[in-house]
């Protein structure tokens, strides 16, 4: 029977290390977010072959169920859609994170190393988008994937090292930890203002309450006052400094809607949004159960334009720029519920130790709620879990997050974590 030597290096030491690798170069290398995943995936399949599961206690289950429940409905529609392997490879990655749960719960991660793959990757992020923006002169900086998922996967990360400032809080050496958490939070949200991906920014007040949700009673108030200062300046600078590129995205999307309401454009950024909103709309209603498919959906938005409902300019697109409306559109109300699920379940299960009294812990539960709701906030402007790097990204931060979860607040219990 295959079995890792006990030492140097055990299955706690691989998935620790795998954890570490899905963030600290998910944005720096060419698909950088699949290596750490394909570790956890393989150490899956091994721990499914060699028999060594931890069995998943009822909240493990709830988590597993949304991850196959979503898959499966993309798999089901794609092949009712006839797309073949080309529709059903993005549905399986869900699918694939839940296996890699099952290696996660019995060998879970250090959060030392989760945590500083988190601050690295949001570092590196940010330095890059930084130099592209600031050296190179690039209008946007997207790394190696495209621009709108670079930046709010850079924001992601970034939001995420604030939700880690309480793990730094309680570490030996603290100064060190919290300093790595608060610039990979600027780097992190930096190169999303680099990268001009404004969708990432409608939702900071709400990443901003969970925060103070999370940390708010640890604050006297003075220096509740403090940050709140601190956060209106830096916002200010932020907008009022050139340099950045925020204002010029800002009035571009004050004209982009100006400008659709008056019938000038209908095929700016902001206006082809809207366009493919009210034709995804109409055939929502057409198939509102089952929905019509990648396919489909393609042929029915030729259609509406052909019939001038909608401008042709948008006929383009595979996807209808919103989370919500397009999955509603190519797979039904089932599909909706199961993106929601896929959404609000983790939300409500880690929302329940944000008053844990201990900071690690705490730091892991706020985490875990900023995810989905930072997705949330992605997709109503974009169909992010279309992509490799968004669905990859919440699969497997979300099984990291939660195995991590279990360990700190006892939801299960792990054995034979053989380091």
């Amino acid at each position: 029977m295959l079995t890792f030597p006990s030492s140097p290096l055990g299955p706690g030491h691989i998935t620790s290390l795998a954890a570490f690798l899905l963030a600290a170069v998910a944005l720096i290398l060419p698909s950088g977010y699949s290596l750490g995943a394909l570790v956890l995936v393989l150490m899956g399949v091994w721990t499914l072959a060699t028999g060594r599961i931890t069995p998943p206690g009822q909240p493990s289950w709830l988590v597993i169920l949304v991850l196959v429940a979503f898959s499966v409905v993309g798999i089901v529609t794609a092949v009712l859609d006839g797309q073949g392997w080309r529709g059903v490879d993005k549905p399986l990655r869900p699918l694939l994170a839940a296996v890699a749960l099952l290696a996660l719960l019995r060998y879970p991660p250090r959060l030392a190393w989760v945590w500083s793959g988190v601050a690295l990757g949001a570092l590196g992020a940010g330095s890059w988008a930084t130099w592209q923006k600031l050296v190179v002169g690039v209008a946007r900086a997207e790394g190696h994937t495209y621009v709108i998922q670079f930046g709010n996967l850079s924001m992601l990360l970034g939001v995420l090292c604030l939700a880690g400032l309480g793990f730094a809080y309680g570490r030996r050496h603290r100064r060190l930890w919290l300093a790595l958490m608060l610039l990979g939070a600027v780097a992190g949200i930096l190169g999303s203002l680099f990268s001009g991906s404004r969708g990432g920014w409608v939702g900071f007040p709400v990443i901003l309450l969970v925060l103070y949700r999370g940390y708010g009673d640890r604050l006297a108030t003075r220096r509740k006052a403090a940050l709140a200062v601190g956060i209106l300046v830096a916002v200010s600078a932020v907008y009022l400094l050139p340099q950045t590129g925020v204002q010029q995205r800002v009035h571009q999307a004050i004209d982009d809607v100006s400008r659709y309401v008056s019938g000038e454009s209908q095929t700016s950024s902001v206006g082809a949004r809207f366009e493919m909103w009210k034709g995804a709309s109409r055939l929502i209603l057409d198939k509102p159960l089952l929905g019509w498919g990648d396919d489909g959906y393609q042929a029915g938005m030729q259609a509406l334009a052909e019939a001038d409902v909608i401008h042709p300019g948008v006929t383009i697109y595979s996807h209808a720029h919103n989370e919500f409306i397009d999955t509603f559109a190519k797979q039904g109300i089932i599909g909706l519920l199961a993106l929601l699920a896929l959404y609000l379940v983790p939300m409500r299960l880690f929302s329940r130790r944000l008053e844990a009294a201990d900071l690690t812990q705490r730091s892991v539960a706020i985490a875990g709620v900023l995810l989905p709701v930072a997705y949330i906030d992605f997709g109503l402007s974009q169909a992010f879990l279309s992509h490799n790097s968004g669905i990859m990204m919440y699969g497997f931060l979300l099984v990291v997050l939660w195995a991590s979860h279990c360990q700190h607040a006892g939801v299960t219990q792990a054995v034979d974590q053989t380091r």
